[in-house]
């Protein structure tokens, strides 16, 4: 069994953050380990209150994992500071894992900051250049390079500039297309496309968390880079369409689904 690490903050409605990567992870066969970086308040509505884990313990957690179970690969996920950022890149600098896929989560689904606003350059400057893939839907895209990315072709020249910070692969996800959900894979050469319908549904919280988790799962069961893409996608898309109704606002996804279905098949 792979040894799967998210690096994120907690999520107390359970849809996002470390609660829906360990699912994933759980769900696609992997050993989910966890190294929280900030508690958070939240439900389907808001994010009421942010505790930022101190530095040294966040360090602690690193440490403790590498140091005895070892770790075949790392997710990274709401790190909220610059500081967060600055102390996860060094780590995973020191301890060099196979595989790491960061999502640049800077919001939440209610529109709550979860990143700095200062942190987003640090980011890019020392955390980037760790990465296998990165997974930044268009604002964080946009975020990243300085400029809305709107379309398609825009995705394009942003996965360009975004891979020229450092990380071997891009992926821009185009879930907030108004049109046909697509996601683009850059090599720093070559386009990989990944089509799915449009669901419409408001239950999406948790997506980019449970999409990365599972490429993470993925890519260490070593699966190829499209391969790990393509059934990430086929996993997330089957939570989006099985989201569940829960709470006011922006329901969370349903990571059980797929493999609900597998079991039926």
């Amino acid at each position: 069994m792979k040894r799967v690490l998210t690096i994120a903050g907690s999520d107390s409605g359970g849809g996002a953050g470390i609660q829906a990567d360990l699912k994933a992870i759980t769900l696609l066969g992997g050993f989910g380990m966890s190294v929280l970086t900030a508690l958070t308040a939240q439900n389907t509505v808001a994010v009421t209150a942010i505790h930022d884990v101190p530095l040294d313990f966040i360090a602690a957690q690193i440490d403790a994992v590498f140091s005895d179970i070892g770790v075949d690969a790392v997710k990274t996920g709401m790190l909220s500071n610059a500081e967060v950022v600055r102390l996860v890149a060094s780590k995973l600098s020191e301890y060099k894992p196979s595989i790491v896929v960061v999502d640049p989560v800077m919001v939440a689904k209610s529109g709550d900051p979860l990143l700095a606003a200062d942190a987003r350059k640090t980011l890019a400057e020392f955390l980037l250049p760790e990465a296998t893939m990165v997974t930044p839907n268009l604002p964080e895209a946009s975020a990243l390079i300085g400029w809305k990315v709107a379309n398609e072709k825009e995705m394009r020249l942003a996965a360009e500039e975004i891979h020229q910070l450092g990380p071997k692969y891009v992926l821009v996800k185009g879930g907030h297309l108004e049109v046909e959900a697509v996601d683009l894979l850059f090599d720093g050469q070559v386009f990989h496309e990944f089509r799915s319908p449009r669901v419409e549904t408001k239950n999406v919280h948790g997506t980019g968390c449970t999409y990365a988790s599972a490429i993470a799962t993925y890519l260490a069961q070593e699966l190829d880079v499209v391969e790990a893409v393509e059934a990430a996608k086929r996993f997330i898309t089957e939570a989006i369409r099985h989201g569940l109704s829960l709470g006011r606002g922006h329901g969370p996804t349903n990571p059980y689904a797929a493999v609900r279905q597998h079991l039926r098949n």
